[in-house]
């Protein structure tokens, strides 16, 4: 079954065309990712195919199947300004989510029994209690907890994250994703992988995470100068069958070019009085020219910087331990770096990553142990607060002359700022426009140049990924592996942690840093093992006789019923309690005592969460 249908589409922004006569189709059950340099209109074609703009081109045709369900998550989803998390999430035509969102509305203030005698009734006459348990672990998945939060306060992860779960929740068959993975922690990324998996849904998405790819899609889109090109299979046969196209375009083009040559001579010869033949041959030429002159684009980030050298010393972490209060952030941590170590960070948001970079980097210092960097160690800081590049006033070129006019090359040579942006690929006329015109991904080559130019022989990476295309990462990584210094990334993708890192800090919780000697997925693998043998481990004592009761159609007995009510009332409550102490840490007149008294406060808050929501998930699975 047909899902999507474009015939002969063409998009144009004044004299630009960002792309002519494409066309494509989605079948029922396909999972279809586009793939795109930035700027290149990706982002423009997804609006076409979810009908947020109109095709263009003569014989155009735009069809989306009138019978299917369809679901579109933007790249920047906007909400309406006077909703909070809950009614955004639960803005719906569907009873029963507006069902849903008055019971959970009605959970969150316990005190108004009737409104809550009145909604659990409503649940049971919908029989919408299995949704309702889908819908709590899409909400618990992506994190999202603090339902009255006003949208006009949220970050613009924590939007794309409520966008994406009430996109799941209207649970549609047609999905349409702008770049689902954005601003998702790594435990997100691999449950919505798994979600998404799920055969009945048909997918067509622009994403970075090869990884995603990989693993869900079994068609490749590639808009590559306003063509697109189609290559069955996940990403890995994407690269095979682009590599394989690049050579067989560049075998045509040489032999278009000799044939021209051939014909450039003729040309040149031949008398003025021509004959039909003669005019035949012409326009022959002329398209042959076109060809000729085509250019196969190669884009590659030549960096050939001289590399400052690196003693025997280069960053000791000695027994470091650093807290906030009770809130232990690294506990007794000893590291010693060598020469061309590239370490991966991961963990959950919020563990104490950045602080260890700050620390890294000397913003900040330990409580205890101390950090001894070598003499010759000099440190590059690829970080988040420092994409403002000082301020959009000013050009690309600009820019980097601040910095130096120039900059020193092996072999004594020297290189310009302006050739040094060219290969960064930015050209003389990309280099005049002005910071705040640029693109993220644009952004983001310039900031790393920024730093490269300091010439560091130590890199750290927080988050270096987002914003960037496929092919500008692939690019990306492949310099970091010639990288003579060391490098630390942060980062939630999976396929540059493997690519580049030979060991990762694992960051546990409570302070505890593993040093696991491996790549993410061997990490992964081990944890997945380790998590197999502890529900086995349990399972004879989940096995017991247990007296036989009468249950409800939602598969629970009255009495597991009432306790999951309770639940979630109370899980509310805890998570509220806990929200408001994290605004008391934000007060800058908050007292050491105070500090420790919250921190234990908030320390059994999470205990009990953590067990409520362990049985609530429990219950939910019946």
């Amino acid at each position: 079954m047909n899902y999507l249908t474009l015939e002969n589409v063409t998009k144009s922004y004044g004299e630009k065309t960002l792309f002519r006569n494409v066309n494509l189709q989605v079948h029922k059950g396909q999972k279809v990712a586009l793939i795109a340099k930035n700027g290149s209109g990706k982002t423009t074609l997804m609006k076409v195919v979810a009908g947020q703009e109109p095709g263009e081109g003569e014989n155009s045709k735009v069809q989306l199947r009138r019978d299917v369900r369809v679901g579109y998550l933007p790249q920047d989803p906007e909400f309406y300004h006077a909703h909070n998390a809950l009614e955004a999430v639960f803005d719906s035509d569907s009873e029963t989510i507006r069902t849903i969102r008055r019971y959970e509305l009605a959970i969150l203030h316990p005190d108004q029994e009737a409104e809550l005698q009145a909604a659990l009734s409503r649940m049971d006459d919908l029989k919408a209690w299995d949704f309702e348990s889908k819908v709590k672990e899409i909400l618990f998945k992506l994190n999202i907890t603090n339902l009255e939060q006003s949208v006009t306060t949220l970050s613009g992860g924590q939007k794309k994250r409520i966008a994406l779960a009430k996109l799941l929740i209207e649970d549609p068959e047609f999905l349409i994703l702008d770049e689902p993975t954005n601003h998702l922690d790594l435990d997100m990324i691999e449950w919505l992988e798994g979600y998404l998996s799920q055969p009945n849904l048909t997918l067509f998405m622009v994403t970075h995470d090869r990884y995603f790819m990989e693993r869900i899609c079994d068609t490749i889109f590639e808009l590559d100068r306003g063509e697109l090109y189609k290559y069955t299979g996940g990403y890995s046969d994407f690269l095979e069958k682009k590599a394989l196209r690049m050579e067989n375009e560049g075998i045509e083009l040489d032999k278009t070019q000799k044939v021209f040559k051939k014909e450039l001579e003729w040309m040149r010869r031949s008398p003025k009085a021509r004959t039909t033949k003669a005019n035949a041959r012409i326009e022959r030429f002329n398209e042959i020219e076109e060809k000729a002159s085509k250019r196969i684009e190669k884009d590659e980030i030549q960096i050939d910087l001289k590399g400052q050298r690196l003693g025997g010393k280069i960053l000791e972490l000695h027994y470091i331990s650093k807290a906030y209060g009770s809130l232990k952030i690294v506990d007794n941590f000893h590291y010693k770096f060598k020469k061309g170590e590239r370490v991966g960070i991961v963990g959950k948001n919020g563990v104490g990553k950045s602080t260890l970079l700050h620390m890294l980097n000397g913003d900040e210092r330990p409580d205890t142990g101390r950090i001894v960097a070598g003499e010759t160690v000099v440190i590059g800081y690829y970080t988040q607060e420092g994409m403002n590049l000082g301020g959009s006033d000013k050009r690309a070129i600009d820019f980097i002359k601040d910095i130096a006019e120039y900059i020193p090359l092996e072999k004594g040579q020297k290189l310009t700022a302006a050739a040094l942006l060219e290969r960064f690929l930015f050209t003389r006329d990309q280099q005049q426009v002005y910071i705040s015109q640029l693109s993220g991904g644009e952004r983001r080559r310039l900031y790393l140049l920024s730093i490269l130019m300091r010439n560091p022989n130590f890199l750290i990476l927080d988050e270096p990924t987002n914003d960037l295309d496929v092919i500008t990462l692939n690019i990306l990584e492949e310099w970091l592996l010639e990288f003579p210094g060391c490098v630390v990334i942060v980062s939630h993708d999976r396929f540059l942690l493997d690519k580049l890192c030979d060991h990762l800090f694992i960051f546990e919780g409570n302070g505890q840093i593993k040093d696991f000697n491996g790549r993410y997925m061997d990490y992964r693998a081990t944890q997945q093992e380790l998590e197999r043998e502890q529900r086995q481990a349990v399972k004879p004592t989940e096995e017991k006789p247990r007296t036989e009761q009468v249950r409800t159609e939602s598969g629970l007995t009255s009495k597991e019923k009432n306790e999951l009510k309770k639940l979630e009332r109370e899980i509310g409550e805890l998570e509220e309690r806990k929200s408001k102490i994290h605004e008391k840490f934000a007060q800058a007149s908050l007292g050491l005592t105070e500090i420790e008294k919250l921190s234990n406060e908030l320390r059994q808050v999470e205990t009990s969460l953590e067990e409520k929501e362990m049985r609530w998930m429990e219950l939910s699975d019946k």
